[in-house]
């Protein structure tokens, strides 16, 4: 099915395909700086790779969190990256609305956010565009139960669905991955996509501000790659710390490149079995 998505690369390499980048556009220099390094990256290594950045965050804990430089311009610096560096891009849709919007501006795949896949209005509008459609399974939802999201999508037409697992509450203040639920939404012939960093949140903190373990971040993705996922989501940041949003289960960009060499070695090992 990625095959499909225009600008893609290396999709006949084995290798698991990536969705990559910044969590929300902060400046055009900065995402095209994240794209650019991760290009180089995912070429040296035969990585399909997708760029991937929210022009808004819509869910914040607080009023006053950073929520996004503005919807067209940080959809214009979307549009740009994939017509000047020829990489496909992906960004959150919020309301059913906001899906022709993104879908005129060359967006080639539209996400549902997690708290939002149950939400009829949003997937059909999303179906409708004949974009890509990725459903993150929300943290409240099983993975059995992500086949109806799927079916909302294919019953208005659209076949070009994917799912992502980004952990399942564990209390109030953490999640956890059920590497079970990667083989149970496999089942709805789809790509199924494991998000290694939005699984390490700490969701819900006293401060308002979301927490993370983002030390955990190689071993979330090395599971995944291991039980089959065929894609990988993380976010990335030059530095996390300074990050406008989410900073505290983020990547460094400089780790990336020896973590993906890993990740593609296990690749290898797990297609031979």
């Amino acid at each position: 099915m990625i095959k499909d998505i225009r600008y893609i690369k290396n999709v006949d390499s084995g290798n698991f395909f990536l969705l990559a980048g910044p969590c929300v556009a902060e400046s055009r220099q900065m995402c095209f700086d994240i794209a650019r390094r991760i290009i180089e990256i995912t070429d040296k290594l035969e990585i399909p790779y997708i760029f991937k950045a929210s022009y808004r965050k819509a869910n914040r804990s607080r009023l006053d969190s950073f929520s996004g430089i503005g919807d067209e311009k940080a959809l214009e610096i979307l549009q740009d990256i994939r017509q000047a560096l020829k990489v496909p891009v992906v960004t959150d849709i919020h309301n059913p609305d906001e899906a022709m919007i993104a879908a005129k501006y060359d967006i080639d795949i539209l996400q549902i956010p997690a708290f939002l896949c149950r939400q009829t209005d949003l997937l059909v509008a999303a179906a409708e565009t004949g974009k890509f459609v990725n459903i993150k399974k929300g943290q409240f939802a099983s993975p059995e139960s992500m086949s109806f999201a799927v079916n909302k999508v294919r019953e208005s037409g659209n076949q070009k669905v994917m799912l992502t697992d980004r952990g399942t509450s564990f209390g109030y203040h953490d999640l956890i991955v059920d590497y079970r639920g990667i083989i149970e939404m496999k089942k709805n012939n789809c790509p199924v996509i494991l998000d290694i960093t939005h699984s390490l949140q700490q969701p819900n903190q006293t401060s308002g501000i979301t927490g993370g373990k983002p030390d955990f971040i190689e071993t979330v993705a090395r599971a995944g790659i291991a039980v089959g996922a065929d894609g990988l989501f993380v976010e990335t940041h030059p530095d996390p710390q300074a990050a406008k949003s989410d900073g505290a289960n983020m990547l460094h960009l400089d780790l990336l490149e020896d973590i993906l060499k890993r990740l593609v070695k296990l690749r290898k090992t797990v297609n031979e079995f």
